[in-house]
């Protein structure tokens, strides 16, 4: 069971370290390009400043810790009752609405009646 756990952490580090190597191999071929186009606009160190950044924020995106993202999240026993109240109240609801509809069908079907029972003038 340990070594289940130790494989798992070992191969979510291999993850971030492939990841961490590709966000930042990716930022070297941008530096690269970003060097002699801040000469050419002269926008000076912006560009790099910002391929650096987006590396640095990459990084840390990868390896914040995942505690928050692996934990199931259970819902604490008064919401459960609370959503079992509001299912129960929906429910009285919808039987009231259709007891409503078929008492509103029998009225409807006792006029029709009522009307072919009259006779015509």
């Amino acid at each position: 069971m340990a070594k289940e756990s130790q494989n798992s952490h070992e191969s979510s580090h291999d993850v971030r370290v492939a990841a961490t190597s590709k966000i930042w191999g990716t930022t070297v071929g941008i530096l690269a390009l970003c060097i002699p186009l801040s000469a050419v606009t002269r926008s000076g160190a912006i560009l790099p400043l910002a391929a650096i950044g987006g590396a640095a924020a990459g990084t840390v995106a990868v390896w914040r810790p995942d505690d928050k993202k692996s934990q199931p999240k259970y819902l604490q026993q008064q919401q459960i009752e609370l959503l079992e109240t509001r299912i129960a109240n929906l429910e009285t609801i919808i039987s009231s609405n259709d007891f409503d509809l078929q008492m509103k069908f029998k009225n409807l079907e006792a006029s029709e009646r009522n009307q072919q029972t009259l006779p015509e003038h």
